[in-house]
């Protein structure tokens, strides 16, 4: 058994077998019931402070918790900034290379403008140049265009000079006749009027083919215009027909029936035609069968002209060759080797083409292609 209360063994009269006093057995009841009431009271102070420091230690366990994860997230943030730290780095290094880079691309930049303009400098004077040879190769190729109608003009003197004889001597004829009526006394009005007449046709006739003749020798400004094919053919034809007459070469026409009109110059295109039927006059002189044949056809956008002879032909290994400046099969001083060529050059500056067939023995053809025209060209402005 545990030892008695204090006083307890007095309420009993000691150890000597006293009866205790109720009095004070109360009293110290009433004093360990406080006790009790006071221990009882710190117990459930304990208990409220054992669960309020549960509590705590939960609180501080969740704060922990937290604490590790704001940590976490603190070494995350950290690392991240350092990587973007380290990302700003490389970029503000990367920026200042691009601005080295800038720099320098400006001072590339400056010299490349400053050669750039040198080079728009020479650019302008390289095209002043061009242009000065430009018109300066215009103005050589007019020089061998008016050379080569001279050279055909020259070739065709003989047949000209044919062809107006025949109106000179008509006129000599008719006057002749008017001044013996004259003198003999026998003035028949009519008559005389007649031979006046007719003798003015002769003079008008004479005109017009020395017109011709200085329209087509006169060095002038080219004039484009509409033109009608079969005009300048039968001016062409006017020109070398004494001449082909006389060499007894006959001429067969087959003329489309259709207008055929192109932009062009019409002594320009009717020196090409000359050209043409003098080189064909030349190659049928020796022909047994001296024919020149002129076709013309059309389409909706071209116009062929065809001019055949009855000749020898023109080899194979020669037709390459004879549109080439000063390239002749003629002997020396019969042929000046340009007619072809400026040919070729006139017909390139209307959008023409021409080519040549020709099989040995069975004679050439000289074909002529040009773009239909139906519409004027339009007027240059006046300067």
């Amino acid at each position: 058994m545990g030892a008695e209360p204090e006083g307890f063994a007095e309420a009993n009269g000691g150890s000597g077998g006293v009866e205790p006093d109720p009095a004070a057995l109360r009293e110290q009841i009433e004093q360990l019931q406080v006790r009790v009431q006071l221990a009882e009271e710190r117990r459930r102070a304990l208990v409220h402070i054992m669960g309020d420091l549960n509590e705590s230690n939960q609180k501080l366990a969740d704060q922990r918790k937290a604490m590790l994860h704001i940590l976490g997230d603190y070494e995350s943030d950290r690392s991240r900034l350092a990587r973007q730290t380290e990302r700003l780095d490389n970029s503000r290094r990367a920026l200042l290379h691009i601005l080295q880079d800038s720099h320098e691309s400006n001072l590339r930049l400056g010299d490349s403008r400053k050669a750039m303009i040198h080079i728009m400098g020479d650019l302008r004077e390289t095209t002043q140049e061009m242009e000065r040879r430009e018109q300066e190769l215009r103005d050589k190729q007019e020089q061998l265009v008016q050379a080569g109608k001279l050279a055909t003009l020259g070739e065709l003197t003989t047949g000209v000079a044919h062809e107006l004889n025949n109106p000179l001597n008509n006129i000599g004829l008719y006057v002749g006749n008017v001044i013996d009526q004259i003198r003999l006394g026998e003035v028949e009005t009519e008559r005389l009027v007649s031979d006046l007449e007719k003798t003015m046709e002769q003079v008008q006739k004479a005109t017009e083919i020395i017109s011709h003749l200085r329209t087509f020798g006169r060095a002038a400004r080219v004039s484009i215009e509409l033109v009608d094919i079969d005009d300048v053919i039968e001016r062409s034809l006017l020109l070398v027909h004494e001449q082909l007459r006389l060499r007894g070469i006959d001429v067969e026409l087959e003329l489309c029936p259709d207008e055929l009109i192109v932009l062009a110059n019409p002594i320009q295109l009717e020196q090409v035609f000359i050209n043409l039927l003098t080189n064909a006059r030349d190659a049928v002189a020796d022909s047994t069968r001296k024919t020149i044949r002129i076709a013309s056809s059309r389409d909706e956008e071209r116009i062929r002209i065809a001019f055949s002879d009855t000749g020898p032909g023109i080899p194979r290994e020669l037709q390459q060759r004879i549109f080439d400046p000063f390239f002749t099969t003629k002997e020396v001083g019969t042929g000046t080797g340009l007619g072809l060529s400026i040919t070729y050059s006139i017909l390139k500056e209307y959008g023409g083409e021409i080519s040549v067939t020709s099989r040995p023995g069975e004679g050439a053809t000289f074909v002529i292609e040009l773009p239909f025209a139906d519409e004027a060209p339009p007027e240059e402005p006046l300067l």
